[in-house]
């Protein structure tokens, strides 16, 4: 069998709702891999919070963060990293312009620094993962630099109007996506960035067609990636968006979804 690209987005795919690789999906992939299959990950997680599962999984391969925003290489130094923050003066706009609107918190992230607008335990307990450093206070006095992300806290009710005016406003310059439940987040990365951005580069690199890309996912930050592979999977727990536009439709992220798929496409015992 000619050699495949498989993606995985982590959050309700590779992951249990326990935050777990299940171990038929772990031995699946790892057999992928035997097989002379290339596994990567495609997250909107910075790498911090995923190099526990890209270590879990054994992986030797570039990964996409921040939802195309950084893609690297953590086992070739070599590898040229590619970075793509926003411009300090965009988010100070937006941080602005979002100021009439109900938030609970902004979190600017650069790179492995963290600026988090007000203290929040529970945004502490996230994103203290991987040990960044972390920076409470308003933003407009603490962040210097450009980010990789600014991260919108909302209730449920106000992520769609916060959304609308994003588009309206900063179409140009910026892309957003909302982060799955229980988090009623936005997440915004410099325009023209997503996980198809990423996974593409690689794919080049690699040498592997784009018709030989698997790529699993299950939230509207997957939309271009499931698009752009060849064989794209929304997991069965996904948004009904994702499974409009998806080859296939595959289990939940609890049921083994990214398993089936592989042992029946790349025929593995």
């Amino acid at each position: 069998m000619e050699r495949h690209l498989i993606v995985l987005d982590l959050d309700g795919t590779l992951l249990t709702d326990q935050k777990t690789i299940s171990e038929k999906t772990k031995q699946t992939l790892m057999k992928a891999k035997e097989a002379g299959h290339q596994v990567m990950i495609a997250t909107g997680r910075p790498f911090r919070a995923s190099s526990l599962y890209y270590e879990e999984l054994m992986l030797t391969t570039p990964i996409v963060n921040f939802n195309g925003a950084l893609v690297h290489h953590p086992k070739n130094r070599s590898w040229q990293i590619k970075h793509s923050p926003m411009d300090l003066s965009v988010v100070y706009d937006v941080v602005d312009s979002v100021d009439k609107y109900q938030y609970q918190n902004l979190i600017a992230e650069v790179m492995d620094d963290v600026y988090i607008h007000a203290e929040d335990k529970t945004f502490m307990d996230i994103f203290n993962m991987g040990d960044p450093n972390v920076l409470i206070g308003n933003l407009r006095g603490n962040l210097n630099e450009d980010p990789t992300s600014l991260l919108i806290h909302a209730t449920e009710e106000n992520v769609p109007t916060i959304r609308r005016h994003l588009e309206d406003v900063h179409a140009e310059l910026i892309d957003h996506r909302r982060w799955g439940a229980p988090f009623h987040i936005i997440e915004i990365v410099r325009k023209g960035l997503n996980k198809a951005v990423g996974i593409s580069h690689v794919a080049k690199e690699m040498g592997i067609p784009r018709d030989r890309i698997i790529a699993f996912g299950d939230e509207d930050n997957d939309l271009e990636m499931i698009d752009y592979a060849g064989i794209g999977v929304a997991m069965s727990n996904g948004i009904d968006q994702l499974k409009s536009i998806a080859n296939e439709i595959t289990l939940s992220n609890n049921e083994d979804g990214i398993a089936k798929i592989l042992i029946e496409r790349l025929k593995l015992k």
